[in-house]
């Protein structure tokens, strides 16, 4: 099952909303900062597990809102979910790491522009989502919500870290 079916799960859990609500509450969590939901895909995966059953679907009122509630077999399978993203470590797929096996295909100048640009970004990003901390708890988003996003920042870090002392073997000539 995909982070995004557990997220939606997850979030259904506190009583039944219709597509908008639960992409509002994704949001808050700062979702797009450390789950690649693709937003466009809710509506898509909610209808998905509605015809699975985990999800009931109502509308409301004639011409309203489609609103989901999650059932018992969407709450065990929410709970099994959950319990096996802590307990099993998986890979994590960076497009960054394709990049950086074929380093040596580009020049060195090109290499260390490349490092210069991503570390740039990285910075923006690490800015980026530590505002978003702050942001999301002045709009009602749980505290341990922080985690997810503090994790994110020093995983950026990490990699801001590595690029830096990379570009200083690609100056002294030590790379690729």
């Amino acid at each position: 099952m995909s982070s995004t079916r557990v997220l939606l799960l997850g979030v259904l859990l506190d009583g039944p909303l219709n597509g908008y609500e639960v992409r509002r509450r994704l949001e808050l969590m700062g979702t797009q900062h450390w789950a690649n939901v693709a937003y466009g895909s809710i509506y898509h995966g909610l209808g998905k597990m509605a015809d699975e059953g985990l999800l009931e679907r109502e509308v409301e009122g004639k011409g309203g809102k489609t609103v989901y509630a999650i059932t018992a077999v969407g709450r065990a399978e929410f709970g099994r979910q959950l319990l096996s993203n802590w307990w099993e470590i998986k890979p994590i797929v960076d497009p960054f790491q394709v990049a950086l096996t074929f380093m040596d295909r580009l020049t060195s100048s090109e290499l260390k522009s490349a490092m210069e640009a991503r570390a740039a970004q990285l910075q923006f990003a690490i800015g980026m989502t530590e505002r978003a901390m702050g942001a999301k708890t002045a709009h009602g988003a749980p505290r341990h919500i922080d985690e997810c996003l503090r994790l994110n920042v020093l995983q950026l870090q990490a990699q801001l870290t590595w690029l830096d002392e990379a570009v200083e073997k690609v100056r002294n000539g030590k790379l690729p």
